[in-house]
Parts: C-alpha cells; structure tokens; sequence
C-alpha cells in the first residue's frame, strides 16, 4: 500500500496542466467574485466581510477541484486499461487502494489552497492572526478528504464515458448548492434548509468559524466525518466486490 502511495502522489505532481488549472482557478474565481469589494462589504448572516467569506469559499473550492475531478477521471481511464484489474489480483485491502488515492489528491490539494490565501491577503488585504491562517489551512485541507473519497467513488463505478458528465454535475452541484459561489442566505428559505445538510455547505462553514475567532462546530465536523465515511466506503466497496470475482 505504501508503494502504490508514492507511487500515485508522483504521477499526481507529474500533471502539470492539471496542476496549474487547479491552482490558478479558483484564485481567479476570487478576484472576480470579490471583484471591488473590501472590508466594509458584510455577508448578511455570516458577520464576514465579502473578501473573507469568498477566500474560504474559494480555497474550498479549489481544494474540492483538485480532489475530486483528477481523481474520478484518472481512475475510470485505469479501470478500462486494466490496471485496477491488475491491482486487484494482488492482495491490495479495498480500504488501501482508497487510502491511495485520497493522499495523491490531497497532495495537490495543498497548493491550491494556499495560492487562495496569498491571492486574498496580497490583492484584497484579508488579515488574520496567524494561528488563524495555520488553523484554516488545515482545516481546509483536511476536510477535502471527504471529497477525494467521494472522487474515487465515482471513477470506480462510472464508465469511462460518463464519469466526465456524472463528476460536472456533482462538483457544480455541491459547489453552488454548497454556498461555495455565493452564500446560501441569498437563497430561498427551502433551499436554504437543503444546503445545510450538503457536505460542501459544512466543509465552508469549518473555516468560515475560524475566521469569526471560534472552533468548527461540531455538527458540521461530523457532517463531513460522516461523508467521509460514506464515499469511502461506497469507493471500497465495488473494489472488494470485483475482488472476489477475479
């Protein structure tokens, strides 16, 4: 399991086009979002200023990116060229090949979300103290697990025909059901109940509390644990069950 770790966080950085589209994307999504906007600007409901709220909106999303469209894609193509067969031939535990490829994309994850705040302190002078920045970073950074699990999920049981299809309309969907492109106070009361039970409205709200000085609530920690959970093991599961067949 460790070799085939190392060995998907190398081919991981290897994709430099992947690499630069994740990084840089959701930076320029920020500028644009939070386009003239500046401290005085408050999100009605949240008590941050635009710049803040779009910075963690934003380096979510990059995070949410470079987890999960690299990951479903990449191993949808694996599965048709024969190497998960080959894998499974070995006596590789279902919850190693996951573990595997959640870390290559929490790798790239990383970079992402940094560019995010560099971007946002230099262009739009968000401050913070810097237990603040540490505690966002790695909130941020380990709550895009959920969504590599849930990347690896999807490649494992689409074709490779409809995995680009099926992972747009889940990352668009999570990411503006979420609140992740705009808070989700602008939205109808309805849909406002729905959000709260996404995973990407809770991954946000984790460094949206920061930010406020506070801890991540524990019902949106356990939200995004109980995600986890799920995806994981929706991605496990078909691996073992193909397992037995071979």
């Amino acid at each position: 399991m460790n070799s085939l770790i190392k060995l998907e966080i190398t081919r991981a950085l290897r994709n430099k086009k992947f690499l630069f589209f994740s990084v840089i994307y959701p930076s320029v999504l920020f500028l644009l979002i939070a386009g003239s906007a500046d401290s005085s600007t408050i999100v009605d409901g949240t008590g941050l200023n635009l710049p803040a709220f779009m910075m963690v909106s934003m380096a979510s999303f990059g995070a949410l990116t470079a987890v999960l469209m690299g990951n479903s894609e990449r191993i949808a193509k694996e599965r048709e060229s024969g190497w998960v067969r080959q894998l499974r031939l070995t006596m590789l535990p279902g919850r190693g090949y996951v573990l595997a490829k959640t870390a290559s994309a929490a790798v790239v994850s990383l970079p992402s979300i940094v560019i995010v705040f560099v971007v946002a302190a230099s262009f739009k002078d968000v401050r913070f103290a810097g237990w603040q920045w540490l505690a966002l970073t790695g909130a941020i950074w380990a709550g895009s697990l959920c969504f590599a699990a849930l990347g690896v999920a999807i490649g494992y049981v689409a074709s490779g025909d409809a995995v680009r299809p099926i992972t747009m309309i889940v990352y668009f969907g999570l990411s503006i059901l979420g609140g992740l492109w705009m808070p989700t106070t602008t939205f109808p009361q309805w849909l406002q109940d729905i959000a709260t039970w996404l995973p990407t409205h809770a991954y946000a709200a984790l460094g949206q509390a920061i930010e406020l000085g506070d801890a991540p609530h524990t019902r949106d920690v356990a939200l995004i644990v109980v995600y986890f959970v799920l995806f994981a093991g929706g991605a496990a599961w078909p691996y073992r069950k193909d397992t037995s067949k071979a």
